[in-house]
């Protein structure tokens, strides 16, 4: 809208759009590419835009919680002509009706700016105050009623499932009697627990996956967390210490995927015994863990006894979390057992989900893997994701031929794709992403999918809605349908072509059945049809036409 002044009154004016090719008036804003958040306009021809640096999604979660802003506040100038930087570590910023004030946030922290003004660099780091811009949030009090606060909560969680479910009919449930029948609990809840409790309850009502609840207002009690040592130890009486009988494999160049027995200076062996933590005597009733309570992350002193009985002490700093050094040598293990078991013929990659974790594992796997003439492809106890249409397509190239160079080897084509069979197990913890893949494997005919039938969840969630105390409720968005059975996955998963049970004592004795039945499967298929380079010769001879050649040839 315009205005004018008539009569000392604003006469408000309508603008005119000229829709008609619209399109094609397009005026570039000369800013370098990358990755921008917000982009608004400001007063006197100026844009404003956050922009964010490229970097990568290992070791991330969408549950992480932002301590500090990664974007930068960029302006550009028409009338200058010039691109500015104002500030840096912005998470996102928000404008006045006016557009003539800015508040940004920085991961916790707010401050309210002139728009398109510099601020100091001086008061990056300064307290809040009418100079630095920056607000007291220290100073905001609010009275929180719990009880209150709950019935909102249900009422909103109720709503966005109403809205939001991917069928308007809530697949028949009556989900109003649904939130009456519900809605009387909240008188009996008393901690915040218990209302979590009560939420997975009524929304449990809808009979479907994805349907979460978590997060929000949780008084934290002390952590007193446990040291790892990423190891295994059994106690041995005559040594009167705690024996090594495994060291687990990492990766050496991640300090928190190896083990700390591993570094250069501890040189620890199996077989050595651990007999006192930073001067404390272990015994049978003090263990190694109970000695490293309360010292994750921490340099710790070791006493090891080697088997000349020569005693050394050394420092080395404990894990916090075990988890991922034990998968990586889980992993390690079974591809280790794999070439064995057959000559190095077949490769092995395991995907642990199928978000960006998953996608660098696979790839992690499969460039090293694929280069041996037939795969074992594991995605038991996959967490689900997004990525299986793009790993699916790579397993299932199928090779039409080679680049044949004079010096080195054959490269196959497509690139990236396995010589012989392939075959996949999968168990009843692959789930979502984990389920599609399962079942899209098999519907690709990419090979023989063995193991249990999967977890039975593929209904999606886009996680964005947030409770008031900052806890997460989903809404199951998006049903998966197959041609072969339609909406079935759900609710059951989906077969796998070979049925084999992994039962408690076959962990127990450290055998993988579901595993070598995969190997005696692949194995079949390469002595039916052994995969081999085809036999290049003849190469093409083009000689010179008769009379071009040289004298005497």
């Amino acid at each position: 809208m315009s205005s004018e002044a008539t009569n000392g009154e604003k006469q408000v004016k309508p603008i005119q759009i000229d829709f008609e090719d619209i399109h094609l008036r397009v005026i570039t804003v000369p800013l370098p590419a990358g990755i921008y958040g917000q982009v608004a306009g400001l007063t006197k021809k100026r844009v404003i835009a956050t922009q964010f640096p490229v970097e990568g999604m290992l070791g991330k979660s969408w549950l992480d919680e932002e301590v500090e802003g990664k974007g930068a506040l960029v302006m550009y100038d028409f009338n200058a002509a010039k691109t500015e930087t104002l500030t840096s570590k912005v998470s996102d910023f928000t404008l006045s009706r006016d557009h003539k004030t800015l508040a940004y946030r920085s991961g916790k922290r707010l401050r309210v700016l002139p728009a398109g003004q510099k601020p100091d660099e001086k008061h990056e780091q300064s307290p809040p105050s009418r100079e630095s811009g920056w607000i007291d949030l220290a100073r905001v009090r609010c009275a929180v009623v719990p009880t209150r606060e709950w019935q909102q909560m249900y009422r909103e969680a109720w709503r966005l499932q109403r809205e939001f479910f991917w069928s308007a009919d809530m697949s028949g449930v009556d989900w109003q009697t649904v939130y009456d029948r519900y809605y009387p609990l909240l008188e009996r809840v008393a901690t915040r627990s218990e209302f979590s409790d009560l939420m997975w309850e009524m929304q449990g009502e809808l009979g479907t996956s994805h349907c979460y609840e978590f997060g929000g207002d949780y008084r934290q009690p002390p952590q007193y967390s446990v040291g790892f040592l990423g190891a295994e130890f059994e106690w041995d009486e005559d040594a009167q210490g705690y024996r090594i009988v495994r060291i687990l494999q990492g990766d050496p160049w991640l300090e928190d995927v190896d083990s700390p027995l591993n570094e250069p200076g501890v040189n620890a062996q199996v077989g050595e015994v651990l007999v006192a933590i930073n001067g404390r005597r272990l015994s049978r009733d003090f263990t190694p863990g109970e000695a490293l309570l309360n010292l994750a992350g921490v340099p710790v002193e070791l006493t090891v006894r080697n088997a000349q009985g020569e005693t050394r002490t050394v420092v080395t700093k404990t894990l916090r979390d075990e988890s991922m050094l034990r998968y990586r040598d889980w992993v390690r293990r079974n591809r280790e057992y794999v070439h064995e078991k057959t000559n190095g013929q077949v490769g092995y990659i395991h995907i642990p989900d199928m978000g960006w974790w998953g996608f660098s594992e696979f790839h992690r796997g499969f460039l090293m893997e694929l280069t041996r003439p037939a795969l074992i492809v594991d995605v038991r106890a996959n967490g689900g994701g997004i990525v299986s249409p793009l790993l699916l397509e790579k397993l299932a190239r199928k090779r039409l031929g080679y680049d044949v160079p004079r010096w080195g080897k054959p490269m196959p084509y497509p690139y990236e794709s396995v010589m012989g069979p392939i075959v996949a197990i999968t168990d009843e913890r692959a789930g979502s992403d984990g389920d599609i893949f399962s079942h899209a494997f098999k519907l690709m005919r990419i090979g023989i999918l063995i193991g249990k039938r999967t977890w039975g969840g593929v209904i999606g969630i886009w996680p964005k809605s947030l409770f008031v105390d900052q806890g997460l409720t989903t809404q199951p968005e998006y049903a998966f349908w197959f041609y072969d059975v339609g909406w079935r996955v759900e609710n059951y998963g989906t077969d796998p072509d070979i049925e084999v049970e992994y039962a408690p004592q076959d962990y127990a004795a450290g055998r993988d059945p579901q595993l070598d039945r995969a190997i005696v499967e692949i194995q079949k298929q390469m002595e039916a049809n052994p995969p081999r380079l085809p036999d290049f010769e003849p190469r093409p001879k083009l000689p010179l036409p008769k009379g071009l050649t040289r004298k005497g040839e």
